[in-house]
């Protein structure tokens, strides 16, 4: 402190008038003419995949009261005829009571066994649903709290896989890290997903080649829709399970109501002569086989399928801008070796 204070002072503060006229004094610099630049679209917006209603509706429904109570009274009359069975059993002779019962004690078992799968193959089915919503908002919105989500949800989904342990490892060791919630997603996508993706190509492609191959061999027509319908099936299990479904019979049939869903209203079935030319050459299909050429349209649909079931399977979903063509994927499914394609294109088989 010092030892004289200081002291005591007045001011006098200006009015009104004497302040514009001050500012009217002063020389006033001309204003920057500054533009701002239109804001562009985000094209890395995602979408969740359009597979109908995904939440069940809270009205009462006759319909849904009577198939369950007449599945009730079935299974209650399975039950009393198996018991009335055993104690027939048990009444003949009580070695062959013994076995009745063991045996419908085995079946029993693996009633609930089924019944237990069935309801794990629509929860798992249901958990990528969610999953799905979620790192839609963690994406869009840019939110820590549903990029947490995102992310703990696809370390429990894959948690045990040893095909992804690499991956999840590391994406553990960046869980302290600071970084952009968006970029939290993208760097769990990049670690879980893209090893998967690149297998569900290989799927889709195996299983459309398969089917354009064996279609055009094939002499009957119905033959070709069991064969077609047996492929279809059996790729969208195999994608439903690389990515983490358990696809059951009843998960099975919704997971195929989904794709058919999705592809209505994607419109994705809608193919046309111009675009099978496009890629399959032009004036090939006049140069080669007729079957050749239902062959390769059974191709093209499967391999269509094929990318709808992973649109509704992959449990982050990518932007338009980020998914596969299914150009690109026909190419590779029936380009011929020795056809030239336009533009100086290369055939898209590779060589196994």
């Amino acid at each position: 402190m010092t030892k004289d204070p200081r002291s005591p002072q007045a001011f006098v503060l200006d009015d009104d008038d004497h302040i514009a006229k001050k500012e009217s004094g002063t020389r006033h610099k001309p204003k920057a003419d500054i533009t701002f630049a239109e804001e562009l679209p985000n094209t890395e917006l995602v979408l969740v995949p359009e597979t109908g209603p995904r939440h069940a509706s809270q009205r009462f429904h006759w319909g849904s009261l009577l198939a369950g109570s007449l599945a009730v009274l079935f299974a209650l009359w399975a039950i009393l005829s198996i018991v009335q069975l055993v104690q027939s059993f048990f009444a003949q002779s009580p070695y062959l009571g013994w076995l009745a019962f063991a045996v419908a004690a085995v079946a029993a078992l693996s009633a609930i066994a089924i019944m237990l799968r069935e309801i794990i193959g629509l929860f798992r089915l249901e958990k990528i649903e969610a999953l799905q919503e979620t790192a839609t908002r963690a994406i869009n919105l840019d939110e820590n709290r549903f990029a947490r989500q995102t992310v703990d949800g696809l370390q429990s989904l894959y948690a045990g896989r040893g095909d992804l342990a690499l991956g999840l490892k590391q994406l553990a060791g960046h869980a302290n890290d600071i970084i952009d919630p968006r970029d939290r997603v993208h760097l769990a996508e990049r670690l879980l997903l893209a090893p998967l993706d690149a297998e569900a190509h290989k799927i889709i492609a195996r299983r459309a080649r398969r089917v354009t191959l064996l279609t055009t061999v094939t002499p009957a027509a119905a033959l070709d829709m069991l064969f077609v319908g047996a492929q279809n099936i059996a790729m969208l299990r195999d994608i439903a399970t690389l990515y983490g479904g358990k696809p059951s019979a009843f998960a099975t049939l919704k997971l195929m109501r989904m794709v058919v869903t999705h592809l209505a209203v994607a419109g994705g079935l809608a193919l046309s002569d111009n675009f099978i030319h496009l890629f399959l050459g032009k004036g090939l299909l006049g140069k080669i086989s007729a079957r050749f050429g239902e062959g390769a349209v059974n191709g093209i649909l499967t391999g269509r399928i094929g990318l709808a079931a992973v649109e509704v399977c992959r449990p982050v979903p990518k932007p338009a801008s980020a998914r596969e063509s299914l150009p690109n994927l026909i190419r590779e499914i029936i380009s011929l070796p020795d056809a030239k394609l336009e533009d100086g294109d290369q055939p898209g088989l590779t060589k196994r």
